[in-house]
């Protein structure tokens, strides 16, 4: 599926509250984000039968591993209509700027707990057939957070 057809098949109204608070964190100067913040919207196109297994990795260590490694985790959703229903991950990270973004995941791929927690997750097959990834800026009219 290309990432037109994906991201408009995606309900608008699911990313607008994150947008809110993104711009918000983004106006507080104490959160670590700057106008160099770039954010990345994440999908993972999972194997037949393998989304729970996608979902227990980040729950019980990918999370943990991305703040590890400088990535912020924003928001994560799974689509609740077809044809994405039980085989797609869509999710938000922000990077406190592109370059940081690239130093981020080598240090992630480096990793040598990231590296065992793969192997073992994928001990009976690979759990992810395509990842897309889309870098966004912060525009200055996002809606903001009460």
């Amino acid at each position: 599926m290309k990432r037109r057809t994906l991201l408009q098949s995606l309900p608008a109204a699911t990313l607008l509250p994150t947008a809110g608070w993104l711009a918000a964190a983004q106006e507080r100067g104490g959160s670590g984000q700057s106008a160099n913040t770039v954010y990345e919207l994440r999908i993972y196109h999972a194997y037949e039968g393998k989304l729970d297994d996608v979902l227990r990795r980040f729950r019980e260590h990918t999370t943990k591993l991305f703040e590890k490694h400088g990535m912020k985790n924003v928001a994560y959703w799974t689509p609740t209509d077809e044809p994405l229903k039980g085989k797609t991950l869509v999710y938000i990270l922000a990077h406190p700027s592109r370059e940081a973004a690239t130093a981020n995941w080598q240090a992630f791929r480096d990793d040598p707990e990231w590296q065992s927690v793969r192997d073992k997750s994928e001990a009976n097959g690979k759990l992810v057939e395509k990842i897309d990834s889309t870098y966004l800026m912060m525009t200055d009219f996002s809606p903001k957070l009460p």
